[in-house]
């Protein structure tokens, strides 16, 4: 047989080797997550945890963080300052080697730092590879020492290269202080956004003050006049931060279970602080850290927290008579409902997922964890058993609404698979079957419901109009929330289930797109459906399927002899420059409501993912998102009340 297929050539001259910090540049993803806004925040948090990690080591007490006019920021800490001496096999200063190669730290054995956030030793030289330009002024034995790097020239390579040093480590001063100074520029070409978000960073700065009490974090913004200067300082540590995120629910004990203990094993030493608090609410809460570092994707060290408190109250729902040895008792799930908990670990050698650090892998840490947990859980149900009989019934209540659910979960099941599932009439379903190609639009109100159905691509949008505001889910008990109609409506055309019966393998879509009016009825029913989203199925936020499609404000136009001129404005800004764009004569129609489109500019201006403008709902800050749903959507007022006062302009 003759192969006539025609194989390009592929030798050796087609390979490529990166030099230096090339990978970084070409794949920042790799180190930082995303390019966007969240990669853009972990460059922060890269030189931040450098400066917590000698403050947590005993070296120093305070750290600052700058946002320069220029979209620079600078991070000063007071600590030891970085190696400035020349090593003695690559001829290279300290600074210059942390900041150009990569696994290059302090932090590969516990003779520097007992524990530390950063582990890769590649933060500071990542930080360094994605941006424009880099300075680094360290104080140490007397002397200011500073170093500039850039995208620039490398005479060695003859080409571009990213973090580039431009001086030499140059001596350009005397001081009596130690400390480490460094200001960088995020390259442009690199993130798809350089504007620091204010609110981010301060509940960073927030936690970390928590985390470590004692310590003083000042924040400021440069940017706009006058300047933003904020202090962030706890002397109670996790009690304070407890107390924070449960500002407006109802806890059922005044004084939250805090404990806190240390265990060597394999090598491994362990230090774990937890704070725990129950409160009215129906869903749990737990915020977890690893060397001040957010574990938002969990780890072993938060399921060996969470099975040894259950062990120690199933053990005591026994002997406190409450659980018969033959009842069938509560589980885990039902024991946490109402819960908010952080949990701070410290460990000599974390082994973390990924350089993002997100989800811890110890297996030593689950044992540990799991045997902490128990016995001092156990040791505070001994002196607080009245509390604990509370907390248990709460628990035994929480197991029986589950199987009700169950049951009522069941029932629906058997209607879908007897083809009497209540989407048919209700829900415009879209012709592709290919969940990554689909997308799913709730509606606001019937009217721009059906001329939403009749502007939609049938091919992969589905709509469902929404009639009116739905129940708020954070006042509502759950089975409340399971029998609404509506949300069956939502959750059986969704697919994927709630709360733990979540799988994302049964998304049906991948949009789920809120679009309401732009009007305060409309940014309402847009938050009752985040926040039930955030309670029952935050999976879509955390895994980027949700979306705000955001209608326009203003139509501008203006008739002519070769037809109409039509701008379309999303805020007062925009409707300056639409207004400039169409010209002299230029008439302005405000929308009221989506109803007032015809489906023809629904489509255009909203639906269309050419022309549309769409905001992902993101959380960026999990405990900013926990303490803001219950502020806002809770029982408690006088902290709304506080806080619409104080953003009342706003």
């Amino acid at each position: 047989m003759v192969n006539t297929k025609v194989e390009s050539s592929y030798d050796v001259t087609n390979l490529t080797s990166l030099e230096k910090l090339e990978p970084v540049r070409v794949r920042p993803g790799m180190y930082i997550g995303s390019t966007g806004s969240k990669g853009l925040h972990h460059c922060i948090w890269e030189i931040l945890d450098n400066s917590i990690d000698e403050i947590t080591n005993g070296y120093g007490e305070k750290v600052s963080v700058i946002l320069n006019k220029d979209k620079s920021v600078t991070i000063i800490d007071n600590g030891r300052g970085i190696p400035t001496g020349i090593h003695p096999i690559k001829k290279k200063s300290g600074v210059e080697m942390v900041f150009t190669e990569l696994h290059t730290g302090g932090k590969f054995n516990n003779s520097n730092y007992k524990t530390s956030g950063g582990l890769h030793g590649v933060g500071a030289a990542v930080v360094n590879a994605l941006s424009e330009w880099l300075e680094v002024e360290v104080c140490q034995n007397g002397h200011v020492h500073k170093q500039r790097f850039e995208y620039a020239e490398d005479r060695e390579l003859n080409r571009k290269m990213p973090g580039t040093p431009v001086t030499e480590l140059e001596t350009i001063g005397n001081t009596k202080i130690t400390g480490t100074k460094v200001t960088f520029k995020p390259d442009k070409e690199v993130f798809s956004t350089v504007d620091f978000k204010f609110e981010v960073i301060e509940e960073r700065l927030q936690e970390l003050a928590f985390q470590n009490k004692g310590i003083t974090l000042i924040f400021k913004d440069e940017r706009k006049e006058p300047f933003i200067i904020k202090e962030y300082r706890s002397e109670r540590g996790l009690l304070d931060f407890i107390e924070y995120l449960n500002e407006s629910k109802a806890a059922i004990h005044k004084d939250p279970i805090i404990f806190e203990g240390a265990k060597d094993l394999e090598g491994m030493n362990l230090y774990c602080e937890a704070c725990i608090q129950f409160t009215d609410s129906t869903t749990e809460y737990l915020a977890s850290y690893v060397n001040n570092i957010p574990t938002t994707e969990s780890g072993t060290h938060e399921a060996g927290f969470k099975t040894g408190m259950t062990r120690a109250f199933k053990e005591w729902s026994k002997k406190l008579n409450i659980v018969k040895e033959k009842d069938k008792g509560f589980e885990g799930d039902d024991l946490r409902e109402g819960m908010t908990a952080i949990l701070r670990v410290k460990i000599s050698n974390p082994i973390f997922e990924g350089q993002t650090k997100t989800k811890l892998g110890n297996n030593e840490a689950y044992t540990v964890m799991n045997e902490l947990t128990y016995i001092k859980i156990g040791e505070w149900i001994e002196d607080n058993k009245e509390i604990a009989i509370n907390i248990i019934n709460n628990a035994v209540s929480a197991a029986s609404r589950r199987e009700k659910i169950k049951k009522i979960n069941e029932a629906e099941k058997k209607k879908i698979g007897k083809g009497t599932a209540p989407l048919a009439g209700k829900v415009a379903i879209c012709t592709l079957k290919k969940p990554e190609l689909c997308e799913f639009i709730v509606v606001e109100g019937d009217s721009a419901g059906g001329s939403a159905k009749q502007a939609r691509d049938r091919r992969f949008q589905t709509i469902m109009p929404s009639k009116g505001k739905i129940m708020n889910t954070e006042k509502q008990k759950l089975e409340n929330v399971i029998a609404s109609e509506e949300l069956k409506l939502f959750n059986a055309a969704v697919g994927t289930g709630v709360l733990e019966n979540y799988n994302e393998e049964e998304l049906k879509y991948n949009k789920i797109i809120i679009l309401s009016d732009a009007d305060v009825d409309g940014y309402h029913i847009r938050t009752l459906w985040i926040t039930y989203i955030y309670r029952y199925m935050r999976q879509l936020i955390t895994n980027g399927h949700l979306y705000i499609a955001l209608p326009p404000l203003y139509k501008v136009y203006k008739s002519g002899k070769t037809g109409e001129t039509v701008r379309y404005a999303y805020s007062d800004d925009e409707l300056v420059k639409a207004k400039k764009e169409v010209g002299k004569g230029a008439l302005i129609q405000r929308y009221k409501g989506l109803g007032e489109m015809n489906p023809e500019q629904l489509w255009d201006t909203t639906l269309n993912p050419e022309t549309r403008t769409l905001q992902q709902v993101t959380i960026d800050d999990a405990a900013k998102a926990e303490k803001m749903i219950s502020l806002l959507m809770g029982e408690v007022v006088e902290p709304r009340r506080n806080y619409m006062f104080k953003y009342a302009e706003f």
